[in-house]
């Protein structure tokens, strides 16, 4: 399990970092450009991505009380950008030196809705680098309604073939 959480996270800061240099490459309007999609702007979409991984982040340490980036975010896509990754590596550093026994450790969280539950941490990895999928998936969609061409391929067998 832990090897291939390994892998998921390695991934995952790779494609981001993929997506990012594309978007860091644009005109601040296109970066801020409101085009169909769950949130609204490639900016929105990316914050929304930091938020959820820092959230995550922070109820596997057990803090207490949690705060979300965007809460006093006021960065440009640059500084998005860099916290997303920073967050990133966090997780692998974490998955490296988690022992078999921290990656199986059930945790006890609560949701937005203040619902309570409890999920061995590895699922709970799985469901981070797999909703990072999801919204990067969406990023692509809302380059290609940009008019953005030159779109990088993000699939985790990409970066397998890499590796």
């Amino acid at each position: 399990m832990k090897e291939l959480l390994k892998q998921f996270a390695a991934y995952n800061s790779w494609a981001n970092q993929k997506i990012m240099e594309v978007i860091l490459a644009l005109p601040e309007e296109k970066q801020l450009t409101e085009v169909p999609s769950s949130m609204k702007s490639l900016y929105k979409t990316i914050l929304h991505m930091w938020d959820a991984e820092s959230v995550w982040w922070q109820r596997m340490k057990m803090q207490e009380r949690f705060t979300f980036p965007s809460e006093n975010f006021k960065g440009n896509m640059a500084n998005l950008a860099n916290g997303l990754l920073q967050q990133n590596k966090l997780w692998e550093e974490w998955v490296s030196n988690a022992s078999d026994l921290s990656i199986e450790h059930v945790f006890q969280y609560q949701n937005s809705k203040r619902e309570q539950f409890k999920q061995p941490i590895y699922q709970m990895l799985l469901h981070v680098f797999n909703h990072a999928t999801y919204h990067r998936g969406q990023l692509i969609n809302m380059l290609r309604q940009l008019d953005i061409e030159k779109l990088p391929a993000t699939d985790f067998i990409v970066w397998s073939r890499k590796k």
